[in-house]
């Protein structure tokens, strides 16, 4: 389809920004006995309000297609998650204060819904993408999900978005490959441990090694049993810039995408690894990310018939999230806005900015999995 007549879908529900976190000292709970002040916890919704203003106050929201969400209903959830979890979610959300579900995991009142709202939102813009309405979408949702495990949420993550639609999408629509790009710079442990065993689903995260989880994301778990060498993990050194990140995606993102050839593509978007992100430490403006959406939006073009859906994760700089998530929105939907974003060229003079020894070396380990990965595919005949 020619750019210029290419639909892009919005999923946004002021209920998102009412999920609450509570008041923190980062992610640690406000505890005096711990000399721990109350303040802002990371996750809350001002980074997310403000790149809807964003959209907004640009008049850019109007180029969008709007995508009405819809709570996912229990047995949706259950694709991916235990009874167990969502029962607790659920009595958690229920009680009068809320509470914390698992760790890191706070559960405010009311939470259980948002959180369906929010998967339910992603499986609205993909049957809007499965039904020719629309050729993409971004899904501004909140809960984030892609830390959230089957057995258990954790950091942040609730329920996992992106792993729930991908299962959704095989279930309803019979997609035989589906491939999950993880940009966010903390690993997708949530979503690697979803699909691990599992040869139709490709898994790709780029990440901060070390991050978060500390004791996940490493290049080595490349997919277990008949899922062996579908599950890539890119674990990038901290002090990262466009160098070391273009790198990765021409040289292992984009051609695992390319051999594997899939019917749709999902992102889980964090815009974590921006320069000014309190909780990682890389060097990307939005400049990084509208090329990200560049190079995959033409494997959608080439092997999925445009079938492109971006969810929204994590990103915790107020200041520069507005501008990433609108650079994305317009690379999406292959138009201008007329906003620049005033960081981008502090961002780009930032000192090493170029691609490292250190770091190639890095993604030259990663490439390695890559060939494996052609390998299975051309024994599949893909």
């Amino acid at each position: 389809m020619d750019e210029a007549e290419m639909k892009t879908g919005f999923v946004f529900h002021e209920l998102y920004l009412w999920h609450n976190t509570g008041n923190a000292d980062g992610f640690i709970p406000a505890n005096p006995k711990l000399f721990t002040q109350a303040g802002r916890h990371f996750e809350r919704p001002s980074t997310k309000r403000r790149f809807y203003n964003l959209l907004c106050a640009s008049n850019f929201i109007d180029k969008l297609t709007p995508v009405k969400p819809r709570h996912a209903t229990k047995e949706e959830i259950l694709l991916n998650h235990s009874a167990k979890w969502v029962e607790k979610v659920q009595q958690v959300s229920d009680s009068e204060c809320g509470g914390t579900a698992a760790p890191l995991v706070v559960v405010g009142p009311g939470s259980y819904e948002i959180a369906l709202l929010s998967t339910g939102g992603c499986i609205a813009a993909l049957d809007a993408i499965m039904a020719g309405e629309i050729q993409n979408a971004y899904a501004l949702v909140r809960p984030p999900g892609h830390h959230a495990e089957p057995e258990s949420g954790f950091g942040f993550c609730i329920f996992n978005n992106v792993a729930i639609t991908a299962k959704y999408a095989r279930q309803k629509y019979g997609l035989e490959r589906i491939a999950i790009v993880d940009w966010d710079v903390h690993s997708g442990n949530g979503t690697q441990k979803s699909f691990y065993e599992d040869p139709n689903t490709l898994f790709i995260s780029v990440h901060q090694i070390g991050n978060y989880p500390v004791d996940q994301g490493y290049i080595q778990e490349n997919g277990g049993g008949a899922g062996e060498g579908y599950n890539i993990n890119i674990p990038l050194p901290p002090g990262c810039g466009h160098g070391a990140y273009d790198a990765a995606f021409e040289r292992v993102v984009v051609p695992a995408l390319e051999a594997f050839k899939p019917e749709l593509i999902l992102v889980s978007s964090g815009f974590d690894a921006c320069f000014m992100d309190p909780q990682a430490s890389m060097m990307l403006s939005s400049t990084d990310f509208r090329y990200f959406t560049k190079l995959i939006k033409r494997v959608a073009h080439r092997y999925s018939k445009d079938r492109l859906l971006i969810i929204h994760e994590g990103g915790y700089s107020d200041e520069q999230v507005p501008f990433c998530g609108l650079a994305v929105c317009e690379e999406l939907s292959g138009l201008d806005s007329g906003v620049s974003d005033p960081f981008v060229m502090d961002i780009r003079m930032m000192g090493e900015q170029d691609l490292q020894p250190h770091q190639d070396a890095r993604i030259s380990e990663c490439e390695v999995l890559v060939g494996k990965l052609k390998a299975l595919c051309k024994a599949r005949d893909i």
